[in-house]
């Protein structure tokens, strides 16, 4: 009975005219930057977050929260039809999607890989619904010395699912750490790190550092590899949308299956869609008696892998909402919009502001159906904006993330700022250096050390504290149980073949 009484809250604040829109406006945003290769939702998501400060707190996350789900769906198009992932998420769908494209079943391909994003994405909202309460029920219970150990556990996660070398994901985290510690000490009042700059008095801008290495870093590495020319050459006919009975019967599965392993890596810190969708293509062809077909046009390869993303893209909203951690960069962005909205991410949100909770979670159904009704119309036109080349679209960009940086504080030294991050941004993309456990290390590192001291303070100074109790002992325990995991061979191996089909 509780659970309806919220989601009737939640109704009742999504269905409003205004939430409606910038739901609508969010998912057509996102789907448009998934089809669009060298975007991403974390760029655009970046870009967007001074827009947010003149909204009301639950119509921005909504929009940012549709823009993050409906780039799932976006990046299958080009995956399927011109073999060219426009999300990371994506690249598995190309290995088959792209083949079917060419046996003339583009059709059938888009919209299994409609229906399974839509069934994924209800299912996972579903769970969110149904796990929320008791999540900030349980973490109502933390205190000081818990918050911290579950924010170290969220930082190791994250390393060890990090895609590409342990050791630079470990030293991401800790630069991200380090540059979150910048600005002014809350207790002492002193300035720390600022190298006497008066502009960082109050710490490093997170739109600066976020637009930096996700939008200007971004640009730099498409404008590396940019050909100049048209997109679209050979692009399949689309043909029937509708798959045949057989087809039908071999998808049913694997979009479950797919679901339910994307529910439950999207939870997951350092998982979300693509760790997901590599791993439903592994389970399918391991499963299938016929696995040869994989990588041939195997509709379960379009299916499973489709279905998993969009459930880890939208089961990372669990943490997030629940315990005030973000599993991935995109629900760093997504917390650091609720702190500029002054809302800290936690627990407490669900219980001080219900409206805004269960409203955003309930546009996420309402989103699901937006996007299957608008994908499979609107194809030809996805398809025809990738004839526009690069270099016509990153001044745009550029001048979007140049004035999104200084409205925030109405600071040059923003732009200056970003645009330095933006530098860095290609040089780790150089060092094949990953810059999301960085973002999350950024994020969580002022709250990381405000726990701390909290819990030096109520314990007089005692370190035991964190072993003492029990539910700190344990999340640390498991911290150093993943950590010890790192270090094991046949981990370490099939961590790497997780993501090789990426390479």
């Amino acid at each position: 009975m509780e659970l309806l009484n919220n989601l009737a809250i939640g109704f009742s604040t999504a269905l409003s005219m205004t939430n409606l829109l910038y739901c609508f406006f969010g998912v057509l945003l996102g789907t448009l930057i998934g089809v669009l290769p060298g975007l991403g939702a974390v760029a655009t998501i970046a870009m967007l977050l001074p827009a947010t400060f003149s909204l009301p707190p639950v119509s921005s996350l909504i929009m940012l929260a549709g823009i993050y789900y409906g780039a799932q769906y976006g990046g299958s198009t080009t995956a399927i039809l011109v073999n060219l992932p426009g999300e990371s998420s994506s690249v598995v769908t190309a290995l088959d999607g792209y083949k079917m494209a060419c046996q003339g079943r583009a059709g059938a391909a888009l919209t299994t890989s409609a229906v399974g994003s839509f069934v994924a994405g209800s299912l996972a909202t579903l769970l969110i619904a149904m796990f929320a309460t008791p999540l900030s029920a349980f973490a109502l219970a933390f205190g000081p010395p818990e918050y911290f150990s579950l924010m170290v556990l969220g930082l190791v996660a994250s390393v060890v699912l990090a895609h590409g070398s342990l050791l630079k994901a470990i030293c991401m985290i800790i630069l991200g750490l380090l540059l979150g510690l910048v600005g002014t000490d809350v207790n002492s009042g002193l300035s720390r790190f600022t190298f006497e700059q008066p502009q960082i008095a109050e710490g490093i801008s997170f739109v600066a550092v976020a637009m930096g290495l996700f939008g200007i870093g971004e640009i730099v590495r498409n404008l590396e590899h940019e050909a100049g020319g048209a997109r679209t050459a050979g692009i399949p006919r689309v043909g029937s949308l509708m798959p045949t009975r057989d087809e039908i019967r071999r998808i049913i599965a694997p979009i479950f299956r797919g679901t339910a392993l994307g529910s439950i890596l999207g939870i997951l810190p350092g998982g979300g869609a693509m760790l997901a969708s590599f791993a439903s293509y592994s389970l399918e062809k391991k499963l299938s008696p016929h696995p040869e077909t994989f990588g041939n046009g195997a509709i379960e390869g379009v299916a499973g892998p489709e279905s998993a993303n969009n459930a880890g893209a939208q089961t990372s909203f669990i943490p997030m909402l629940t315990l005030g951690i973000p599993s991935n960069a995109v629900m760093a962005l997504m917390a650091g919009a609720m702190i500029m909205q002054g809302i800290q991410p936690g627990p407490s949100v669900m219980v001080e502001q219900p409206a805004l909770f269960w409203g955003m979670v309930t546009s996420m159904w309402i989103g699901n159906i937006m996007l299957v009704i608008l994908n499979l119309p609107l194809i030809g036109i996805w398809v025809r904006l990738l004839a526009v080349p690069y270099h016509l679209l990153f001044p745009v960009i550029i001048v979007i993330c140049g004035i999104g940086a200084f409205s925030v504080s109405n600071s040059v030294f923003d732009i200056h700022l970003m645009a330095a991050f933006g530098v860095l941004g290609y040089v780790f993309f150089k060092l094949e250096c990953e810059p999301a456990p960085l973002l999350l290390g950024f994020i969580l590192g002022p709250m990381m050390e405000e726990y701390l001291r909290r819990a030096m303070l109520l314990s007089r100074g005692d370190f035991t504290v964190f072993l003492t109790r029990p539910i700190s002992a344990t999340l640390l325990a498991l911290s150093a149980a993943a950590l010890a995991l790192v270090v094991l061979p046949a981990f370490r191996k099939t961590r790497e073949e997780a993501f090789h089909e990426e390479d």
